[in-house]
């Protein structure tokens, strides 16, 4: 289960809305060992594209060197669907290198009559994807 404050979860949802038409991307880091989601950190979509999104290469490194010195990692690696629902395409399966990582997807597309987004999130480990339970928490 991904635990989440709203806070991040209406930052995350309101970069999705932000970059409509384009992917929007970006990581939630939080202490390493803890899977807690803490620091809201919206990356570049270098890819600038409604249908696929890309870290740009060198914000990637600085991320992580970054996340090395305040002994952080990626808890949550999330980004956009403009135009499907909010489930991992085969791209996003491959690209996964995260096994520890929450990967949140965020539809802006109205796909169920349940309004302007979803909000869901998986593990993706050795391309096999499980949907998990989102509990969203006003604080820890």
């Amino acid at each position: 289960m991904l635990t989440i404050t709203q806070a991040l979860h209406d930052q995350i949802v309101a970069h999705a809305r932000a970059d409509h038409p384009d992917e929007a991307c970006g990581v939630v880091a939080g202490p390493e060992g803890s899977d807690r989601p803490e620091r809201f950190i919206p990356m570049l979509n270098a890819a600038r594209s409604p249908t696929f999104y890309e870290f740009d290469s060198g914000d990637l490194l600085a991320l992580y060197r970054d996340l090395d010195d305040r002994d952080e990692v990626p808890v949550i690696i999330y980004h956009s669907h403009t135009a499907t629902e909010a489930y991992p395409s085969r791209t996003d399966i491959s690209y996964a290198n995260e096994p520890g990582a929450h990967y949140v997807l965020v539809s802006t597309a109205d796909t169920d009559d349940a309004g302007p987004f979803q909000f869901r999130s998986f593990r993706i480990v050795d391309g096999v994807v499980t949907e998990e339970d989102v509990r969203v928490v006003e604080a820890y």
